[in-house]
């Protein structure tokens, strides 16, 4: 009797596992939807609101002229969303606010050692913030020691009625360590401001999620992928970029949207040059910057991307930043 039993249960274990592998088989991911930048704004210059995101990770050096050329020229957005990285012990804030002393004031930063977010608005903006929260996520390891701090920090707000999430994130290096960064996404979306649950809280209208997410190129060469940079085919290496994978497995980021990839991979550089690394490591050029986004119901909110690029100019440290110019429009409810 006791056989039988055991054989039954073994025989439903098996049923079991078929059909979780075959829902898991079955399920739909939307993965990363790749959006096309339109240069000319969608809604005529009557957005409601436009975001300029920045994230950067600075090597643990600061240079103000990069600062400066990094946030200067974006006067015309309502937020400036700026994510970094490996910060040095300096106060950033106050460079930052001196960069923009003219045209935005600092609505809220979450700071977490070496990984931090800033948010700035035009001058009187205030009044149009309510339920400003920070929160912060740590994941594993003692990077904190050398200013390599890894997690998320994020700001959740409301802005002229618009409920949105900014995430700045600094996850596990390494071409081998995708299944770690995949689990870090994971563990930082399902605990971030998750102490103000309730069972009837809505889910932000937008989600912004930005910074060193330490996805590479793999499958390639470095020499092949340098070879295609340089004649200007970086395009082709799309399919080869471990985020745009890992989604389309339904691992992360599922229904996020991201720009177009047209800009050079960011990392890893000379310190002062535009010259991918010469080490001896001789490591693979990788797109491990990144800025994307999710808008929760496209029939409340649209979204138009107006840019998605590298600054290249900017040579203090091994990453080039990235920034991304979006225009929301919320739709008239009837």
């Amino acid at each position: 009797m006791g056989n039988w039993n055991t054989t039954c249960a073994c025989k439903r274990s098996k049923l079991m596992r078929k059909q979780m592998d075959s829902m898991n088989h079955n399920t739909h991911h939307e993965g990363i939807r790749t959006v096309k930048v339109n240069k000319v704004c969608d809604f005529s210059g009557n957005s409601d609101l436009c975001i300029c995101a920045v994230t950067w990770n600075m090597n643990g050096k600061v240079v103000y002229e990069d600062l400066v050329e990094l946030v200067g020229s974006n006067s015309k957005s309502d937020l400036l969303v700026v994510g970094l990285q490996e910060v040095p012990r300096k106060n950033i804030a106050r460079l930052l606010e001196t960069a923009l002393v003219d045209t935005h004031v600092l609505l809220g930063k979450a700071i977490m050692q070496s990984l931090q977010l800033y948010v700035f608005g035009p001058q009187n903006s205030g009044l149009s913030i309510k339920e400003l929260k920070v929160d912060k996520h740590s994941v594993g390891g003692c990077g904190g020691l050398i200013r390599r701090k890894k997690g998320a920090v994020a700001i959740c707000m409301s802005y002229n009625g618009i409920q949105m999430v900014f995430i700045s994130c600094h996850l596990s290096a390494h071409a081998r360590n995708v299944e770690e960064r995949n689990s870090q996404c994971r563990h930082i979306s399902h605990n971030l401001f998750s102490k103000y649950m309730n069972p009837y809280s809505k889910p932000a209208q937008v989600t912004v999620w930005l910074g060193d997410l330490n996805y590479r190129i793999q499958g390639i060469e470095t020499h092949p992928v340098r070879n295609l940079i340089q004649k200007n085919l970086h395009r082709f290496l799309t399919s080869k970029d471990q985020l745009l994978q890992e989604a389309e497995r339904g691992q992360v980021f599922d229904g996020y949207c991201e720009g177009t990839l047209t800009f050079k991979p960011t990392y890893k550089y000379d310190v002062g040059s535009s010259n991918y690394d010469t080490s001896y490591k001789v490591r693979v050029p990788s797109w491990t910057d990144r800025i994307l986004f999710k808008i929760q119901d496209m029939e409340e909110i649209r979204a138009s991307l107006h840019s998605y690029e590298s600054v290249d100019d900017i040579h203090s440290s091994d990453h080039k930043p990235v920034k991304a110019h979006l225009c929301l429009k919320v739709n008239e409810q009837p």
